[in-house]
């Protein structure tokens, strides 16, 4: 996948580069936001990485050109601006995701799939399955070697994000942002509660575990390896 990154800190742009590179990325740099514009503008890519905070021109700015301009690139902001109007401010202009610094490296290669995925996507289909179980995005059911599996709201949320992203890492804070939308504080239990649960009602009855814990980063939903 080929990456425009757009921050203006040289080490950290020289860290993300480095990291996006050995997991498999082209990135393409640029450390002033009227540089990033005018790459995207002119020069193909599959997504963007922003700053906030740029010289030149601030990434917020640069993607409403970019939308204005009928962009539809992917654009994932990278920023210490993080509190919940600045979400919300980077959102409700055309961003795709937004993450804050300081990150978990593998938060960003999986949020970094989940976008390029969705931008990807053809119409959502209407249901997902991860070895023996089934999700019915429809019906709102859940079902495990044909038999149903009773699910409340929040752990049906929960176990979509796990099966849309099979294979790859969920970290905590994407299921605390993307199920309870940033309204518990960081050293919430709610997030391990309610996957307890949802693992005695996936996992528990049956031989082959799908749901398993990336120690110190999130979960992962897949069958053996």
């Amino acid at each position: 996948m080929k990456i425009l990154l757009a921050e203006d800190d040289a080490k950290m742009a020289e860290y993300l580069t480095a990291g996006l590179v050995e997991n498999g990325h082209s990135v393409d740099h640029v450390a002033d936001g009227r540089d990033a514009l005018a790459y995207c503008l002119y020069n193909d890519c599959d997504m963007a990485i922003l700053d906030r905070m740029m010289p030149g021109m601030d990434g917020l700015s640069v993607l409403r050109a970019l939308r204005a301009a009928k962009k539809d690139l992917p654009v994932l902001f990278l920023t210490a601006m993080g509190q919940v109007d600045d979400r919300v401010e980077g959102l409700s202009a055309g961003g795709d995701d937004y993450l804050t610094k300081p990150f978990h490296f593998s938060e960003l290669l999986a949020r970094i799939a989940s976008i390029t995925r969705r931008s990807n996507d053809t119409p959502q289909t209407p249901s997902l399955k991860v070895e023996d179980l089934h999700l019915d995005l429809m019906a709102r059911t859940a079902t495990r070697q044909g038999k149903l599996i009773e699910l409340h709201a929040k752990e049906f949320a929960m176990l979509e994000i796990l099966m849309r992203n099979a294979g790859r890492v969920v970290t905590r804070t994407m299921l605390l942002e993307r199920v309870w939308n940033f309204n518990f504080e960081p050293n919430t239990t709610v997030v391990e509660t309610h996957m307890s649960r949802l693992r005695s009602k996936i996992d528990k009855p049956f031989a082959v575990p799908l749901i398993h814990t990336i120690r110190n980063t999130g979960y992962s939903m897949h069958g053996p390896r």
